[in-house]
């Protein structure tokens, strides 16, 4: 006998797996590609601009490591 608690996850569970099985499909990424692409158009004729960046650049450049050894106490 099951009760209403077991059941309930059951349902929210598989929910879940059918959410995330429409994530992965091919059709849902072609989806998203093509909103993505429809994004992109329509910023570009708002008048946006789209530049591209050197890989070479971070937007953290490294720091000057700091000396913390005994820093801490006990």
């Amino acid at each position: 006998m099951k009760d209403g608690y077991e059941e309930q996850g059951n349902t929210s569970r598989s929910k879940d797996t059918e959410d995330f099985a429409e994530e992965r499909s091919i059709t849902s990424r072609q989806r998203a590609r093509s909103q993505l692409s429809a994004d992109v158009e329509e910023f570009l004729s708002r008048g946006g601009a789209i530049s591209e960046i050197d890989p070479e650049v971070t937007a953290d450049p490294p720091r000057k490591p700091q000396p913390k050894y005994g820093s801490r106490p006990i």
